[in-house]
């Protein structure tokens, strides 16, 4: 008799997740900051609500202002720990719900059987309450990577060419990537170093990729988040995704056209009140 072949994962459903929290300590309460007649985070459901292909899109969040607003809005709310320290946490810390939801059904209805099977075959797209511009064909084709590739990456996220003048800034998030796509790092600072080169020249040199702050989690790794070890490089770059490189996981990118304004600071919120007037 020959032994039967275990089949590989396959994702048959999604759900975004949007983490939010009104305790931010370099803007408060930014997720409410009006943003051409609508609340930043109602402008970000409505975002993704537009994606093909979730089953559900979710806000997660410790705030019951929030909840209730979510819910006036028509989107489900999930209520999380206020000691979550990052959006992945945050979402973490409801995988089971979250896709529960995905499948319509009650997450504690599963035996350890089902639960596992359901994890393995549901992909979580995490979306920050902060980027009022997405867009929302890039969370599609988060959920269109994770159906063609094989075997299922842990997770995907996609990234996009860096302009010279952005290299060397801090505040974007340089991907290093190997010939398959795979991220090898992430940094604040530029990656690759090109030795004896004038930093001003760099980008002659090399290809230079910045992350947008969107992650497509594979069911189970979403629920393992808490079991992952201490990561030092996270705790350096105060980049979460290097927990993930640190531990081991596989993250699949792929190339989109450019990034969407995240909002942290009132200079970057008054340039999304800029767009926003500019769009109607």
């Amino acid at each position: 008799m020959t032994a039967s072949i275990p089949q590989r994962p396959t994702i048959q459903r999604s759900v975004v997740a949007v983490p939010a929290r009104l305790a931010s300590s370099r803007l408060p309460d930014k997720v409410l900051a009006d943003i051409g007649g609508q609340p930043m985070i109602q402008r970000v459901l409505n975002r993704c609500a537009e994606a093909e292909g979730p089953e559900s899109v979710v806000l997660c969040t410790d705030s019951e202002r929030l909840q209730e607003l979510a819910s006036a809005w028509g989107f489900p709310v999930l209520m999380t720990s206020e000691a979550c320290s990052s959006g992945s946490e945050r979402i973490a810390s409801v995988a089971d719900q979250l896709v529960a939801l995905a499948w319509g059904e009650a997450a504690d209805a599963w035996d350890d059987a089902q639960r596992q099977q359901r994890l393995l075959k549901t992909a979580v797209i995490n979306v920050q309450g902060d980027q009022p511009f997405l867009d929302s064909t890039v969370v599609t084709q988060m959920v269109t990577e994770f159906g063609k590739r094989d075997p299922v990456p842990a997770v995907v996220t996609p990234v996009y060419r860096l302009s010279a003048a952005t290299i060397h800034n801090p505040a974007v998030v340089k991907t290093l990537l190997a010939h398959d796509g795979r991220a090898l790092y992430f940094s604040r600072s530029a990656v690759p170093h090109v030795r004896d080169v004038d930093p001003a020249e760099w980008h002659q040199h090399a290809s230079y990729w910045g992350h947008v702050g969107m992650y497509g989690f594979r069911g189970d790794v979403l629920a393992g988040w808490d079991q992952l070890p201490a990561s030092p490089l996270e705790d350096l770059e105060r980049l979460e995704q290097l927990r993930l490189i640190e531990a081991g996981h596989t993250i699949a990118t792929f190339s989109v056209e450019g990034t969407s304004l995240s909002v942290d600071t009132p200079e970057q919120l008054n340039e999304a009140r800029r767009l926003a007037n500019c769009s109607v």
